[in-house]
């Protein structure tokens, strides 16, 4: 479908900021209103793809009401403003945050791409409609994560039309993106994104409906490319944040510590003074499935009813924490130990396993505790409980230090789960600990033979002196 204003506008604007909800998400709240062009080159309209550029991983939505100029405006009053408005339509003020390092605060490559300003799918009149009581909402995959009104605006439309028209002449078909609430986020290729905006009167312009693809051709690398780090996930995700990856798992390392016992892992843990290194409370459910991945950590903190509306609803930080997950991560949870609410179910699950996560670790409940079992993904829990998170927990932050079950977590640590439970391996000690860990088993294999045999453990368990040489020689007949 066509953009409905059939032309191109001479000028798209965008504001920055104009929600209190938004720059309580961004910290600072502006005295004036501050603005950004987009060209007209990135309209495009309902059903068309938001094609995000190779390389990108923070493609951005922003739901927004767009207003299309009806009559020239030249050194208008605000209370004359919203008179030069002919049309109200939804937008989508789309961008990537991986280019915005190079646009200097311009916007243009991080914004201004072909297809990133979706308008639609039809026109409200303005005529009859209360600037001060329209109303936006955004849905992500069905689910609502903006929805706010005009009456608490930072500038009202009629004093944005005026601040700009003083010294930029608005000609009929330009467009004013008048800003986004609280909500706005991350989508990945598949993702649909649809916005609405209706009158006081119940009119409505329609959903907006956009999904989110993959460019097919690589981004030419004669310019900037894209860039991302800690503090632009953070940005782009907003509330809570994305942790920086660190370096994968070395596969080879990765299975020598899967090959390993956790108690054995413990044990030399122990040797080296660190002493709370385990995830107490935990059981699998599979106990003979075993887990070694990377943390990608999420916290819960207690039920707040007013903070849930906030950071409980929509893109929250544990369905931000499922979509963040990397091959080879596991997903470790802070409950603060509460079971009493599941802090994760079937379907968050199925989507960790598809996009390629090493398992779950949580010391909170588990929904759903069946299905989830049978999908093979190795998932530790405290107990199992029926009810949704929303009875305890308000999903706060991702990418953060942790305490779960005792035990410290930060991002980027490795762990290593079999029946037993859980155990916190700190990368720089992980080669070490498998050669220290694989020669403590060996040695114990060699005790459970000789044990067998009817030899008392007396000089043999722990190995002394008296069985050294006799180890030594079976460790040298074995592969």
């Amino acid at each position: 479908m066509p953009h409905p204003l059939g032309t191109q506008p001479s000028k798209i604007i965008a504001v920055h900021l104009n929600y209190p909800c938004r720059a309580g998400e961004r910290g600072r709240v502006p005295d004036q209103p501050s603005y950004f062009l987009k060209p007209p080159s990135s309209l495009s309209g309902s059903g068309d793809p938001l094609v995000r550029p190779r390389g990108c991983e923070l493609m951005s939505f922003e739901g927004e009401i767009a207003l299309v100029i009806g009559r020239r405006a030249q050194r208008v009053a605000p209370e004359r403003g919203w008179d030069h408005v002919a049309w109200v339509t939804a937008a989508n003020d789309a961008g990537a945050y991986d280019l915005r390092h190079a646009d200097r605060g311009s916007n243009l490559r991080s914004k201004g791409a072909d297809g990133f300003t979706p308008l639609g799918p039809r026109l409200l009149d303005a005529a009859g409609l209360d600037p001060a009581a329209l109303r936006l909402r955004t849905w992500v995959n069905g689910e609502l994560v903006q929805d706010a009104d005009t009456s608490t605006l930072l500038f009202p439309f009629g004093d944005l039309i005026a601040d700009l028209s003083r010294l930029v002449t608005l000609e009929p078909g330009d467009v004013i993106l008048t800003g986004t609430p609280a909500g706005a986020s991350v989508v990945s290729p598949g993702d649909t994104v649809e916005v609405e905006v209706s009158g006081q009167d119940g009119r409505t312009g329609g959903r907006l409906a956009n999904t989110v693809t993959e460019s097919a051709h690589t981004l030419a690398a004669w310019g900037a490319m894209p860039r991302a780090d800690a503090a632009l996930r953070a940005d782009a995700w907003g509330p809570g944040r994305a942790d920086e990856p660190g370096p994968a798992l070395d596969a080879r390392l990765a299975d020598r510590l899967r090959a390993l016992a956790t108690a054995t892992l413990s044990s030399q843990l122990r040797r080296r003074g660190l002493h709370h290194m385990t995830i107490d409370g935990v059981r699998p459910t599979d106990p003979g499935a075993t887990l070694v991945g990377t943390a990608h950590t999420l916290r819960y903190l207690p039920l707040r009813e007013d903070l849930f509306k906030r950071f409980g609803n929509g893109m929250n930080a544990q369905k931000r924490a499922v979509e963040e997950l990397r091959p080879g991560q596991v997903l470790v949870m802070d409950a603060r130990r509460d079971t009493t609410a599941g802090t994760i179910g079937d379907i968050l699950a199925l989507r960790a396993q598809v996009r390629g996560a090493a398992g779950i670790v949580t010391d909170g409940g588990l929904r759903d505790s069946a299905a989830v079992a049978a999908l093979g993904l190795p998932t530790y829990h405290a107990a199992e409980h029926p009810a949704v998170l929303g009875r305890r927990h308000v999903p706060w932050d991702t990418g953060v230090p942790i305490a779960c079950g005792g035990a410290l977590v930060q991002p980027g640590d490795i762990l290593v789960g079999d029946a037993d439970g859980v155990v916190v391996v700190p990368p720089d000690l992980a080669e070490e600990l498998a050669a220290d860990c694989a020669e403590q088993e060996s040695q114990e294999r060699f005790i459970a033979e000789q044990v067998r045999a009817g030899e008392p453990i007396q000089g043999l368990y722990p190995l002394g002196p008296t069985w050294r040489a006799a180890y030594e020689r079976w460790r040298e007949a074995r592969p």
